[in-house]
């Protein structure tokens, strides 16, 4: 069960990445922080793609639930970078402001999900312990 523990570890150090880069974004020059968003975008949309791939090939029955979360979540991306993509491109100080106010909303959100994601996760690792522990037992007994 290494494995999932290290997984465990691994999300830990990347929610400390995360927190990191958003307490050095304030302090950064704009065009500094533009080319930073583009790069944390590849990098999301990289990974999404990675997730892709497991659950793919997986075939496993927990596969298709994760399939419909991922699909979900995908879909759920894509029409936020949209929408953030029109956004972009209206002017004014009024609509910059409440822009900036719907994109911290969406950081927000985002970090909910993925708090509830990392809940998720905690109990599938300890399910998944469990199941293999029980797996164990029968076989010894």
């Amino acid at each position: 069960m290494a494995r999932l523990s290290e997984q465990l570890a691994d999300l830990a150090m990347r929610a400390k990445r995360a927190e990191d880069a958003a307490d050095a974004a304030e302090k950064q020059a704009r065009a500094e922080l533009a080319t930073r968003v583009d790069q944390a975008r590849v990098n999301a949309e990289r990974h999404a793609s990675g997730l892709r791939e497991k659950v793919d090939e997986a075939g496993r029955e927990a596969s298709g639930r994760w399939s419909e979360i991922q699909g979900r979540w995908k879909d759920h991306v894509s029409g936020m970078r949209a929408e953030a993509q029109e956004k972009k491109a209206e002017i004014g100080a009024d609509r910059a402001e409440r822009r900036a106010e719907i994109c911290e909303d969406d950081a927000l959100y985002a970090i909910d999900f993925a708090m509830a994601a990392v809940e998720e996760a905690e109990f599938a690792v300890l399910d998944a312990t469990l199941a293999r522990a029980d797996a164990e037992a029968a076989r010894v007994g």
